[in-house]
């Protein structure tokens, strides 16, 4: 079967190639098998081709962290799916491969939506979901900030915020993109900079934000525990500056804040079944729906992996891998 594999760490056109694997046999008893029909080129993959990604694999390595697919054939024991059932590629299970196999008994049938949308629903929306939840217990009309708010975690935190009647102040680097923001459901949108703290209390009217959602880091970080409050806290899920974060150590001590890392593929080491279960039951209406998409700037077949790559390079819409 194809699969597309990193062969090294360097240039695409070097590293990654599409190559015939053997393919998966038939399921245990426990297992399934995934025909792929649509997995998304993330920032983690090009983090993984440059050799900078927080887990790198023994080589040869097939790519992709996340996709969908129809259930194929699916063990005597299985009773949680079905053949015919489309289902999604458990997170981290190398995706960009024609079939997959599994034992993930979190998984259940998915309904009728668009494919690529679902194909997007793995990591980032877990990932929203997950910092919105774990970390402070969050009531109806509270108010959460968070910036790189145009990035697929930021747009999911936006639809999660909103169906749990959370308020949202997103915080962008790019005055262009604030409008977006706004019609995508965000209450408050303001460009990230100086004074930030002053701009969101009057924006808020003084309200208590006791939780940030920083994905950019450097001084971006420091700005969001200026607007949160006394024993607030802030969740970094992402460095996209690719600068250190900087906090001031008065602020955190007598504001006595919290600094929390979270990395989703930590969560998914020794996944609860039941909370993942339940955890996507929440996010797959928001997607059927339409209230939870990201922008796709097109659909490639496996021969056109390094074309997929470099548009997922400009981060300007997800290119969409479909074997």
């Amino acid at each position: 079967m194809k699969s597309i594999q990193l062969t090294g760490y360097g240039t695409p056109a070097d590293v990654v190639k599409l190559v015939d694997v053997p393919g998966v046999g038939a399921p245990a008893p426990d297992e399934i098998i995934i025909d792929v029909e649509a997995a998304p080129v993330e920032p983690s993959d090009l983090y993984m081709i440059a050799g900078i990604y927080g887990n790198l694999p023994p080589l040869p390595h097939i790519l992709g962290i996340q996709g969908v697919g129809r259930v194929s054939a699916a063990g005597s024991s299985v009773k949680h799916v079905k053949e015919g059932d489309r289902v999604l590629v458990p997170p981290f299970a190398p995706s960009w491969v024609e079939r997959v196999k599994t034992n993930a008994t979190w998984l259940r049938p998915l309904p009728q939506a668009d494919v690529n949308q679902l194909a997007m629903l793995g990591i980032n929306p877990a990932t929203a979901y997950l910092i919105l939840t774990q970390f402070v217990q969050l009531k109806p009309g509270d108010w959460i900030i968070q910036n790189a708010a145009n990035s697929s975690v930021g747009r999911a935190v936006i639809a999660i915020a909103k169906a749990k009647n959370i308020r949202t102040v997103n915080v962008v680097r790019r005055a262009e993109v604030v409008s977006e923001i706004e019609a995508l459901g965000g209450d408050i949108v303001l460009v990230d900079g100086p004074g930030l703290a002053e701009r969101v209390s009057s924006a808020t009217g003084n309200a208590k934000i006791v939780l940030g959602l920083d994905g950019v880091g450097d001084t971006a970080t420091q700005n969001l525990l200026n607007a949160v409050t006394l024993y607030g806290t802030v969740v970094i899920w992402s460095g996209m500056s690719g600068q250190p974060f900087t906090a001031s150590g008065p602020r955190l001590l007598f504001f006595d804040q919290t600094i929390r890392g979270f990395w989703i593929f930590n969560y998914f080491r020794t996944p609860d079944p039941i909370k993942v279960s339940a955890m996507y039951e929440e996010l797959v209406p928001l997607v059927a729906a339409g209230e939870l998409t990201f922008p796709v700037a097109g659909e490639y077949s496996f021969e056109q992996h390094l074309a997929a790559i470099s548009v997922a390079e400009k981060y300007s819409g997800k290119a969409i891998l479909c074997p």
